[in-house]
């Protein structure tokens, strides 16, 4: 999503992911992670009898994914700056497929030609419904970051011995 400097990035910029399918192994990780067990994700009986009939993924597994699926570039990200107004506009399932839809909507300029990046974040399942939408932010430099020539073997030759 964010691959350009800082100065290079442009108001109303809109990229859009590939798809992704949330998964029974996404949410079984996910309440191992996090300690998140609550039944409404957890337990199929439980779930049955609750509002939607079936578990639903955990919100922030949602966002941690939606978010995710557009590409950062970490040569010009220097750090996540924050999410305002986060909202789940419909539960998601396991086994939808969601895509990203991201818009610049705001650029504030900060020290040494860095700058916040305010993007629109949508996400959007295969029934074509908005199921997340906020607006989050990031710090992107105003120079690429080169990273060291750390790889021990990028100049070695090939020995087939």
């Amino acid at each position: 999503m964010i691959d350009q400097t800082f100065d290079a990035l442009q108001l109303g910029h809109v990229r859009v992911s590939r798809g992704r399918t949330l998964t029974e192994t996404d949410v079984v990780n996910f309440c191992m992670l996090t300690g998140n067990w609550l039944e409404i994700h957890a337990n199929v009986e439980f779930a049955r009898a609750a509002l939607y009939g079936q578990r639903i993924v955990q919100g922030s597994l949602v966002f941690s994914i939606v978010n995710a699926l557009l590409p950062f570039d970490s040569a010009v990200v220097e750090a996540f700056y924050g999410v305002d107004r986060l909202r789940f506009l419909k539960p998601s399932f396991i086994g939808d497929t969601v895509w990203a839809r991201s818009c610049i909507i705001g650029l504030r300029p900060k020290d040494n030609g860095n700058g916040v990046v305010t993007c629109e974040l949508l996400g959007i399942n295969h029934r074509r419904e908005k199921i997340l939408r906020c607006e989050f932010s990031l710090l992107i430099r105003g120079e690429r970051l080169e990273p060291p020539a750390s790889n021990p073997v990028h100049d070695m030759e090939f020995d087939p011995k």
